[in-house]
């Protein structure tokens, strides 16, 4: 990886972010929900039509540049003709394809359909990071993630140089879902990702094996813990719709006595009743969890796509710009005065520090007053260089003080004592023993 001055990955968020910043997609899914086709479409679909962010976001700017100005005379003037060139410039600007930024962050993948800008394989080898700390494949992605992330601040640097030639960067996470939501490397790059710039979480599911309620419920779950703990803009992405559309789970969520009669028709109460039909614990729990989760649908974006077909991408991407101005609303305020909380609760440990060493100095000084005891300085008197000689040692006055300290009890080996190994009696040794 080259290398690239650190960015400012740790500071408060920018509160001007501009609308030509780069929307950051956090791809996240169960592995199997096919979430690496999916950010391979994207990226095709980028490749291919106009850049979705671009029309919409230059929609204001061009129409006010088509406008001429006519001078008093009702003539088209110079600035006219002017703004209508840059009109002209703007529209092809917008009509010309604006591929994504991608990054990998999958060091375990064997292959992928598209190819990555910046890839953690080309700078974490997972077999290695395996054999060299002894670890199974989960541990191997964890501790690759986690090696990777220590020099994110370059990455973000090198992303941020490329931000006024994209419009979108993508970050295609490990299948795992649990070693980027739940890891401290995860947290630390989603954080820092949207420090500097808007970012949208955006969930896969597969829909064909969200049909039963309990599943759809489990996956609505982790959704909402994901939401609660990255805080920001989120969109449900319903994969896979060309094998079994989503109207369904958009009815679930969106009609609380669907979702009721779905549980009772085909949840647990058909699987596990009782002798007497009776609902059991299980239907009582998904029944309690839906009425929870029914505020927290309110609040949430679900599109459905086809990664295969490509169906759905354009309200994908209506989604996404909403998020954007979500981010610029709501999230980047939140982000900032959660920087300002924890720099105020860093400073406070800073003070609280130096006031329990100042404490400590205090009552060192205070025991020391109370035994009478010298100052250090007056016990380790400094060394004159007068007392040393020209080969840095103390001349015989010193050595004469020194003897003062040198204790008188000890063992004389040079007096030899008796022997009392007939061993080394009848070899004739003298030599004395310790002890």
């Amino acid at each position: 990886m080259e290398q690239q001055q650190p960015s400012t990955s740790s500071a408060a968020p920018n509160p001007n972010h501009s609308d030509t910043k780069p929307v950051v997609i956090i791809t996240i899914g169960m592995a199997g929900s096919g979430k690496t086709t999916f950010v391979q479409r994207i990226n095709s679909y980028l490749h291919s039509v106009p850049s979705p962010s671009k029309k919409i976001r230059s929609t204001d700017s061009t129409s006010s540049k088509t406008s001429p100005k006519e001078s008093p005379s009702g003539e088209v003037g110079q600035a006219g003709a002017q703004n209508s060139a840059e009109a002209v410039e703007t529209n092809n600007e917008t009509d010309s394809p604006r591929p994504p930024y991608i990054l990998n962050l999958d060091p375990a993948v064997t292959y992928m359909p598209f190819e990555a800008n910046i890839d953690i394989r080309d700078t974490i080898n997972y077999a290695e990071v395996m054999k060299q700390y002894n670890l199974g494949p989960n541990g191997g992605i964890l501790t690759a993630l986690n090696l990777f992330t220590t020099k994110f601040d370059q990455v973000l640097g090198i992303v941020e140089k490329r931000a006024e030639s994209v419009d979108y960067v993508l970050l295609d996470t490990p299948g795992q879902i649990e070693i980027f939501t739940w890891s401290a490397s995860g947290a630390i790059i989603t954080d820092a990702v949207a420090a500097s710039f808007p970012t949208v979480v955006a969930y896969v599911i597969d829909t064909a094996r969200t049909t039963a309620p309990a599943t759809f419920m489990s996956n609505m779950l982790y959704a909402c813990s994901i939401l609660y703990k990255t805080k920001l803009p989120f969109i449900l992405v319903f994969n896979k719709t060309d094998v079994q559309k989503h109207d369904f789970a958009v009815q679930w969520m969106t009609d609380f006595e669907a979702f009721q009669k779905a549980l009772q028709t085909h949840g647990a109460r058909n699987e596990n009743t009782s002798g007497d039909g009776d609902p059991n614990y299980m239907d009582s729990l998904m029944h309690s969890m839906s009425l929870v989760l029914d505020e927290f649908y309110q609040h949430l974006k679900a599109v459905g796509v086809s990664s295969v077909t490509g169906d759905g991408m354009k309200e994908f991407f209506e989604a996404v710009e909403e998020s954007r101005e979500e981010y610029k609303r709501d999230y980047l305020a939140e982000l900032e005065r959660l920087q300002l909380e924890k720099e105020s609760k860093l400073e406070a440990q800073k003070a609280d520090s130096l006031k329990r060493l100042m404490a400590d100095l205090q009552m060192e000084e205070e025991d020391r007053l109370k035994r009478g005891l010298p100052a250090e300085r007056e016990r380790f008197p400094d060394s004159d260089d007068e007392d040393m000689d020209g080969e840095g040692r103390e001349d015989e006055e010193g050595d004469d003080d020194l003897e003062q300290y040198v204790p008188r009890n000890y063992i004389d080996m040079r007096k030899a004592r008796k022997i009392t190994d007939p061993q080394m009696e009848s070899d004739g040794s003298k030599w004395p023993r310790p002890g």
